[in-house]
């Protein structure tokens, strides 16, 4: 669209553009144009642009300002992204579907919306879920350089984990021996791997595993991924004093593997042991239940106490990292 613009060299655009702003005079509805090493800013009252500034006529686009659903609904609904799968958690269908309809006429990057439609069930940690909008529930989350290939339907992943997965691998030496018993599609094992660790994951979910070795070849360490399916008590054997480092994130079943845990840690190990407590003990059954499962064989020092998020009402998803040594 045709509108007036002060007119002047790009060296001396940004002064312009401030000095222009201080008079409220840039308008706010058309983009700066930048053609060859001319600035053209548009402003909204020509005539009370200073003299020592040139006023032309010129074709600025309109600026277009980002659509959110908050926009659309005249409420900010709650929603996560994976990948671009749009996942809601309404109780209402009719509002869901409303969010649904407002995502889809935003500017969120999604091709399906879907509403939980149950909690995380089965010993394969997997929900029901109500598709909204779009059918492809297939999709590539990114995270932190990583790409992870997934379909909700068949595997359980938590977007919401990325930190603290990023907290872990931080730890990580190369060369380290790391296993992780409860890996999913990979979200702890191809960065731990890309940090230069030899990784062995398991994880009863077919599906999940398969998704795994995909990710590890997506992401370039399939050379440092060993990946099984079945349950990893089976496999201990193979793997007897084999970890530097075990990756525990199976909250409210995680203690029924530190016999396994300490079956599988080497002279040296380090567990990132993830439970679900209350907040009156957050910390303290799930230090006693290591002790119990280690002591005497191993010394026991608890490096960190930490705090993941709140999983329900008065209830915390909470991380021990926990060093086992051996003299």
């Amino acid at each position: 669209m045709e509108v007036p613009c002060v007119r002047v060299p790009v060296a001396e655009g940004e002064a312009t553009r401030q000095r222009l702003a201080d008079a409220d005079l840039v308008d706010p509805d058309f983009d700066i144009v930048v053609e060859d090493d001319t600035l053209y800013i548009p402003v909204t009252d020509p005539d009370a642009v200073p003299d020592a500034l040139g006023v032309a006529v010129h074709d600025a686009p309109e600026r277009r300002t980002p659509t959110t659903p908050a926009d659309r609904l005249g409420f900010e609904p709650t929603y996560e992204r994976l990948g671009d799968i749009v996942i809601v958690d309404e109780d209402d269908p009719e509002r869901a579907c409303r969010i649904a309809d407002a995502i889809l006429e935003s500017d969120v990057r999604a091709k399906t919306v879907v509403n939980r439609a149950s909690k995380v069930k089965g010993e394969t940690r997997v929900r029901d879920w109500d598709v909204l909008a779009g059918s492809e529930t297939e999709t590539v989350h990114r995270e932190y350089g990583h790409e992870f290939a997934l379909d909700i339907t068949q595997v359980y992943f938590s977007p919401r984990l990325a930190t603290e997965r990023h907290r872990v691998v931080e730890q990580v030496d190369p060369g380290e021996n790391a296993f992780d018993m409860f890996a999913g599609v990979g979200p702890y094992a191809i960065p731990l791997a890309d940090a230069g660790a030899d990784v062995v994951a398991t994880d009863i979910n077919e599906a999940a595993i398969d998704y795994l070795r995909e990710n590890a070849r997506r992401n370039g360490v399939d050379d440092r991924v060993t990946a099984h399916a079945g349950d990893v008590r089976d496999l201990a054997a193979a793997y007897e004093d084999w970890a530097n480092r075990l990756v525990m994130n199976l909250p409210h079943s995680a203690g029924e593997f530190l016999d396994t845990a300490v079956h599988l840690a080497g002279d040296d190990c380090t567990i990132h042991y993830y439970d679900i407590q209350h907040e009156d003990d957050l910390y303290g059954p799930g230090e006693r239940a290591i002790r119990d499962a280690a002591e005497p064989d191993y010394d026991v020092t608890v490096e960190t106490r930490h705090t993941v998020r709140s999983y329900a009402p008065h209830e915390y998803n909470v991380c021990l990292d926990v060093r086992l040594t051996q003299d």
